[in-house]
């Protein structure tokens, strides 16, 4: 065999890698890769091994004649498994990559394969089916061709590894995948089908599961249709797989949904249709495994006549479809499996919302779903998905109870923004009987709480922000009842019941009665929930509003983001599309996102939908507004604007549509940067004189009392609703506005006219909102925000860390100079310690910021020291760092000393023994005494109150023992200086009060550290200095030499007030220790005045510690 010559190295690499003649075929785009990239993209490492097994098979084969290739891969082949491996994956990547077939197919003999691969017998042949007869009496084929045969000739495994890496691709990189390598993985899956490949029908449900729902684009609708003509083409396959009859009709009723509008659509529609029905018709027990969703899914499509027909056989007449179909209730209590629920989301969009909710904190969630909807949400057409993937986050999405008490984003929270997001009332009732669906025939015993408790917990955290949304669900859980079939109302009112039964129990929510019986509910909706649900809606309280938990405010919107926590980064976020599965190592998949950079492209504003609902003096304002061009002229339109709004006559439901209109007209308003380049007055009070601002204007020179100031506060709630922005321009005009000076207090008046009626809410989201747009204005708003808003500011961590978590260090010092000059307080004593708390988990350079903003403050260290006990060496590096250099400059008091002494003992842990050694030059003498202070205390608790007093409490307590390590790691630190610490009168007295009382297991252990005390001790029997006498003669001495509390220890005072000096040197030389009665020794030494007296009167004495490599003989206590 010759390899024809192609055209450049690659082409004619692919065509002698073939193992065969045949034309050389152009590469894919970009040199032949698998794979779209720029050349600024890594090697991937898939892409990279497969064109390596590639190269592998392109050298063995080039320059040879076709048996020779044969007989060398076969050769090869036989090595072993590896080598088996890589000869498949090269001719598989061989075939992806090989494009001549596309051209030739009508010519493909692979037309026949299928029936050539079975004998006269109907037996399946060697090698997958594949008449190797026939192959090599048709040696010119193209070369993609050629390549599949050669695999199918090596292959010894039934192509498992070609199927196994199909997969692989199809679930990690298909939407990187290069087209032309797309049109020749349905052709590789064509004939491997058509060859009947054992583990081609798993291929199949891949490749189905990879075509989105609610996306008409020109290749999403190519590999509908590509799928559903192999399906249709091999019916007979089909038909002996169960599993794959179930999840094409699943996918394809789901399907057929979309696909209307052009005649291209109408024609693979009709083939949808005709496909679902027929599988439907003849193999119905196959499908009634789907369970209750596919009675979801036919409701959909029930207006087309094919299906109309079905719905009469399924009601009227089921035995006609199968002797085993009972009726429609049979398939209503059937539960749907987890893995129809999957299919219908692409492993990219299942990929992130298992990130969003394993992932991402409750709070954080906004730039995920912002990427999320422009991705996946963002068309007409998307409406549909809506409802995949709510029963997706009901029916697959279950987190654990580590999880669930967790701070992760919860699934209730990305169900209400999916709710908020319909824009079509057919969508919006799509998507609630979606989340309702598990509700309507629950059966404890066969379904699970996790199905049902999104849709209860939706309705009752959006009770106090969004009322309105919790009042559509509950006005849509009482008519669902009697609507959804009339013939089966009872088994529905049964399975909601059961449903908010099982909530009560499981104790999702302890009551339901503050939710049925909601003040912020309307009489009739109240008075329907009585009616449906008595039960559940008297309060087994006195009538008052029941506070069950506090609600969260959620992200219900595009521009909405949470209290809990939140840490928001300035840079828009997206997931990348490679994310690595398990590894072999059996680590969790590894989520990861990557900046992008958004062009915004200007669209034409189209406010006719609007125009048509305005009344006709206020639509021809408008279309001036829309027409103007000068600034000043469209100012004096608004002004009218307002004006009319103002009238007594003006219909107030006209305000949504108004509000639409100017959201649309101003979009330009709320891009770019808001603050001016060079912040002066002039330049402030002209950044002010936009159109929309009059609507503010007018807002400050009304009384509050005034009908009108309502009325202009509404116009703003339905704006803010439809475009958050407004928000932060508030707070910008009432800061830079001359016309606004003092006016502050408007925004409160504001943010409670908001669905989310709170201050601190809504205060939090604009400033988030802000922080995404214009960092600048964020830093300029700081001051006034804290100083007009205290009460929601100064305790809040997340204000903190959206501004820390952007700002860079210019707008840093900014900021410390408005704390060191009194125009900004950011931090006050009862609730900085909880902020630098939250600040553990933040960026290094966050936690960093906060510090310099702390220590700006004349705040006292005092204050936060107990923040020492959070801290672990290994991760808060920041935080210790800065404490470290605070408490250098700081006098030790004894609370700090004992925070200090109170961290864990460790090796690499160096912040203990290094604020001690600085504290050792500086203030020696009152280290001293505090460790004196401290030692004494700690000594004189029970060892077992000590111990338990360590193990109750989550944080580090201080022990004797911790004292004395670090004192010892302290001593070997000043071992080589001059300092004369440890010769301190105060730390020798505390070390020989613990040496006399501690356990022989300490005094072993410390050994080194008591001997200083030892010496101590024996310089005391010399003649002591003008000090030592001083404290002999006090009369605390007198009295103990005096009175010696017994007898034993006044025979053990005199026999050691012969020769003390002789019985030390005996013990040292003889190793011996004995007891010389320490309580009249003690009486002896030269102690301060009233030196532990309550423990020489009270504690029996313990004899005299051992040292090193001694033994004890007994004492005369035994």
């Amino acid at each position: 065999m010759e390899l024809q010559k192609g055209k450049g190295a690659a082409a004619a690499a692919a065509a002698g890698a073939a193992g065969g003649g045949g034309g050389a075929g152009a590469g894919a785009p970009g040199g032949g890769r698998l794979l779209l990239s720029t050349s600024l993209d890594a090697k991937d490492e898939l892409e990279e091994r497969l064109e390596r097994c590639m190269s592998i098979v392109t050298s063995m084969t080039a320059g040879v004649s076709e048996r020779e290739a044969n007989d060398a891969l076969n050769a090869y082949v036989c090595k072993g498994p590896p080598q088996h491996e890589e000869i498949c994956l090269g001719l598989f990547t061989l075939v992806l990559t090989e494009p001549a077939q596309a051209q030739k197919r009508e010519l493909s003999p692979f037309s026949t394969l299928g029936d050539r691969a079975r004998d006269g017998f109907g037996m399946v042949k060697p090698y997958g089916g594949v008449d190797l007869e026939w192959i090599f009496h048709h040696p010119f084929h193209p070369i993609g061709v050629k390549c599949y045969r050669d695999l199918a000739l090596v292959s010894r495994d039934g192509m498992n590894i070609v199927l196994n890496k199909i997969n692989q691709i199809l679930m990690e990189k298909y939407l990187k995948l290069q087209d032309t390598c797309r049109t020749q993985l349905v052709w590789l899956v064509r004939e491997l089908v058509k060859s009947g490949v054992l583990g081609a029908d798993g291929v199949c449900m891949t490749f189905m599961k990879q075509i989105a729902g609610g996306d008409v684009t020109a290749k999403n609708i190519w590999l509908a249709e590509s799928v559903l003509d192999i399906l249709t083409e091999q019916r007979e396959w089909v038909l002996k797989s169960s599993i794959l009859i179930a999840m094409a009709v699943y996918t394809y009723l789901r399907l057929i949904v979309d696909h209307h509008g052009t005649a291209q659509l109408q024609a693979l529609r009709q083939k949808e249709v005709e496909f679902c029905i027929s599988l439907l018709r003849e193999r119905f027990m196959e499908c009634l495994m789907i369970g209750r969703d596919l009675v979801r899914l036919l409701q959909n499509v029930a207006r087309i006549s094919e299906f109309e027909l079905l719905w009469k056989d399924i009601i009227h007449n089921p035995q006609a479809l199968s002797p085993q179909f009972t009726g429609i209730l049979q398939l209503l209590q059937s539960r749907t499996s987890r893995k129809f629920l999957a299919c219908r989301l692409t492993p990219d969009m299942e990929t992130k919302l298992l990130f969003m909710t394993s992932r991402v904190r409750f709070g954080q969630q906004k730039r995920y779903q912002d990427w999320f909807q422009r991705q996946y949400l963002s068309t007409p057409d998307s409406q549909s998905l809506r409802c995949d993937l709510i029963r997706y986050i009901c029916g697959v999405v279950h987190p654990s109870n580590e999880v669930l008490s967790s701070d992760i984003l919860p699934r209730w929270a990305i169900i209400g923004w999916l709710l908020t997001t319909c824009t079509s009332n057919v969508a919006a009732s799509n998507a609630k009987l979606a989340l309702f669906y598990d509700w309507l025939f629950f059966s404890p015993d066969k379904d699970s709480i996790m199905n049902i408790e999104p849709a209860i917990l939706v309705m009752h955290h959006s009770m106090k922000p969004h009322p309105a949304i919790t009042a559509t669900l509950l006005d849509f859980m009482c008519r669902i009842i009697p609507n959804f079939y009339p013939p089966l109302e009872g088994h529905v009112r049964q399975g909601v019941f059961s449903s908010l039964n099982h909530i009560v129990e499981k104790r999702v929510l302890a009551h339901l009665a503050p939710l049925f019986d909601n003040p912020k509910l309307d009489k009739e909706l109240r008075a329907m929930l009585r009616e449906k649900f008595p039960e559940f809606c008297s309060s087994p309280s006195p009538p008052v509003e029941v506070k069950i938990e506090e609600p969260v405010s959620m992200e219900m919107d595009n521009h909405m983001s949470d209290k809990d926590e939140s840490c928001y980064d300035n840079a828009e976020a997206a997931f990348s599309d490679d994310e690595e599965d398990l590894n072999s190592k059996g680590k969790k998949r590894e989520f990861r996102f990557h900046p992008i950079k958004e062009t915004v492209v200007e669209e034409p504003v189209d406010i006719t939908p609007y125009l048509d609902q305005l009344d006709e003096s206020l639509r021809e304002k408008v279309l001036q507004l829309q027409k103007g061009s000068d600034t000043e002229a469209q100012c004096e339109v608004m002004q009218e604007i307002v004006d009319q709004v103002l009238e007594e006559d003006f219909d107030s439901e006209q305000l949504s549509v108004l509000a639409s209109c100017l959201q649309e007209l101003f979009k330009a308003h709320f891009r770019g940067e808001v603050l001016p380049e060079e912040v002066t007055e002039e330049s402030l009070e002209e950044s002010v004189g936009k159109p929309l601002y009059l609507i503010f204007r007018n807002l400050c020179q009304m009384q509050e009392d005034n009908s009108s100031f309502s009325l202009l506060l509404d116009l703003l709630s339905e704006l803010y609703q439809k475009q958050p922005k407004i928000g932060y321009h508030l707070l910008y005009y009432l800061r830079a506005s001359k016309a606004a000076a003092g006016k502050m207090n408007l925004y409160e008046s504001f943010a409670q006219a908001t669905q989310l009626g709170d201050l601190h809410t809504c205060l939090m989201m604009d400033m988030k909102a802000c922080q995404e747009d214009d960092v600048r204005l964020l830093c300029h708003l700081t001051p006034s925000i804290y100083t007009e808003f205290p009460d929601e500011t100064l305790r809040s961590g997340e204000l903190l860390n959206m501004i820390v978590a952007v700002i860079d260090s210019a707008q840093l010092q900014e900021l410390v100079c408005h704390v060191m000059m009194g125009n900004l307080v950011m931090f006050r004593k009862d609730s900085v310690l909880n902020i630098l708390i939250q600040s553990l988990d933040w960026e290094t350079f966050e936690q960093y910021c906060a510090w310099q903003l702390f220590l700006a403050h004349n705040i006292p260290l005092e204050t936060i020291i107990p923040i020492l006990q959070h801290l672990k060496y290994k991760e808060h590096p920041e935080a210790l760092s800065c404490l470290l250099l605070q408490l250098r400059r700081e006098k030790p008091s004894e609370e700090m000393v004992k925070m200090v002494l109170s961290r864990p003992c460790h090796p690499d842990d160096q912040f203990t023994t290094s604020i001690l050694r600085h504290w050792c030059m500086k203030h020696d003498e009152l280290l001293a005494e505090h460790i004196k202070s401290l030692l004494i205390k700690n000594n004189s608790l029970p060892r077992k109150r000590q111990s338990l007093r360590s193990s109750s409490s989550k944080l580090a307590q201080l022990t004797l023992e911790q004292i004395l390590e670090h004192l010892d790691n302290l001593r070997l630190n000043l071992t080589n200086t001059k300092q004369n610490f440890f010769s301190q009168t105060p730390i020798l007295q505390a070390l020989q009060h613990v040496q006399a009382s501690c356990d022989e297991a300490h005094k072993m252990k410390f050994s080194d550290l008591f001997s200083l005390a030892e010496e101590y001790e024996d310089s005391s029997t010399k003649p002591p200095k003008s000090r030592r006498k001083a404290a002999l003669s006090s009369p605390r001495s007198r009295k103990n030499a005096a009175q010696p509390p017994n007898a034993e220890e006044e025979s053990g005072s005199s026999s050691a007030s012969v020769r003390p000096l002789a019985v030390h040197r005996r013990e040292r030389s003889s190793r011996v220790q004995v007891d010389l009665g320490l309580a009249s020794a003690r009486a002896r030494a030269p102690s301060p005045p009233n030196l532990f007296q309550e423990e020489e009167d009270t504690k029996p004495k313990p004899t005299k510690r051992k040292r090193k490599g001694s033994s004890a003989v007994g004492s005369d206590s035994d």
